[in-house]
């Protein structure tokens, strides 16, 4: 069988980052007696802090999300309340009040209402 020598040449000569960054790293000379047992706890403590710091960020964001979305409702709420508020005092006018009583047959009097003043001892 025919070997394409033209081909292993390009894939030779072809380098990438990765084999730039593994060369000068020499991460091969780590493995060749095997795992290093010795750093596995430091790599499972530098973990547990990444999964910490990223759950960390999750719940910030959420939280912020939150308190965001119940700013929009206090909003609201504030202005739905300022609404009724004013429709309430408008309703509560006399003049209002005496147009809506007026279909009950109630009258406003036009009296003006009496100062009683009791003697002392006498009831």
């Amino acid at each position: 069988m025919a070997v394409n020598s033209v081909k292993n040449q390009k894939e030779e000569s072809k380098s990438s980052i990765f084999t730039a960054v593994e060369s000068r790293l020499r991460i091969d000379k780590l493995f060749e007696e095997g795992i290093p047992v010795k750093y596995i706890p430091r790599v499972l403590f530098i973990a547990a802090i990444l999964i910490f710091y990223i759950g960390n960020t999750h719940y910030a964001e959420r939280t912020v999300r939150r308190i965001n979305k119940m700013k929009v409702e206090v909003e609201n709420i504030r202005a739905d309340y300022t609404t009724k508020r004013a429709e309430l005092m408008f309703a509560s006018k006399a003049s209002e009040v005496a147009k809506k009583v007026v279909p009950i047959g109630l009258e406003e009097s036009l009296t003006p209402p009496m100062k009683i003043i009791i003697k002392e001892g006498e009831y």
